[in-house]
């Protein structure tokens, strides 16, 4: 099979292979997953040509991993990752990990870990 230049357009279903959005039980790719992130953040546009398929460029797709990154990886909510890419200028991905979820909960753990040593050193102090 014939490799695509890396200046052109990708289907949808090579985008979502890209991204690795497949589902584990049938094997098939969650492409829908990327048509409800195109409702939710207005930076994704594909190009729509005739038959009414969708082409996503290089920026879209660099917008879309980004955009399962933070999701998925980092944490975040759907409103999170939207005041991120409003304000992507001003933030660093590593940031993120201070409004992340998985990572509050993280820091509240540590956190709890830390009370309760420290209070099995008072109960043997007496």
């Amino acid at each position: 099979m014939k490799e695509k230049l890396n200046t052109a357009y990708k289907t949808i279903g090579e985008v979502a292979k890209d991204l690795n959005l497949i589902n584990e039980k049938t094997g098939k790719l969650n492409t829908h997953t990327i048509r409800f992130w195109e409702k939710e953040f207005k930076q994704i546009k594909p190009k729509i040509f005739s038959g009414r398929r969708r082409y996503y460029d290089n920026e879209t797709i660099r917008t879309l991993k980004k955009i399962k990154f933070l999701l998925k990886d980092k944490g975040l909510t759907i409103n999170g990752v939207k005041k991120f890419l409003l304000n992507e200028s001003s933030f660093n991905l590593d940031e993120t990990s201070n409004i992340s979820i998985k990572t509050t909960n993280n820091n509240l753990k540590t956190r709890l870990e830390k009370i309760s040593n420290l209070l099995k050193e008072i109960k043997k102090l007496g």
